[in-house]
C-alpha cells in the first residue's frame, strides 16, 4: 500500500480551513506561537471536529503526520 503525500494546502481543506498560501500564513500569524506545553490538537481555536481529526491523526502516525507535524512546528515559532 502506498502512503499519501499531504501538502499543508491538504491538511487546511481536510480541516474546513480555507488552503490558499495567503490564508494559512494568516491563520499561523494568528495563532501562532502555542505554548510548548500545550497539544497541537489542544490548542483552543479548533473546533471539536478538528481536534478530533488531529488527535487521531496524531495517535494513529496516519499519512498525514508529517504535514501535522510540520503545522506544529509553524505554530510554535516565535516571531
Amino acid at each position: 500500500m502506498e502512503s499519501q503525500t499531504h501538502t499543508l494546502a491538504n491538511l487546511f481543506a481536510q480541516l474546513g480551513l480555507p488552503g490558499e498560501q495567503a490564508a494559512i500564513e494568516a491563520f499561523i500569524e494568528r495563532h501562532a506561537p502555542l505554548p510548548h506545553d500545550l497539544q497541537l490538537a489542544d490548542a483552543p481555536f479548533w473546533t471539536p471536529s478538528q481536534a478530533a481529526f488531529l488527535k487521531a491523526d496524531i495517535s494513529e502516525d496516519s499519512d498525514w503526520s508529517a504535514v501535522v507535524d510540520g503545522l506544529d512546528v509553524l505554530l510554535r515559532r516565535e516571531g
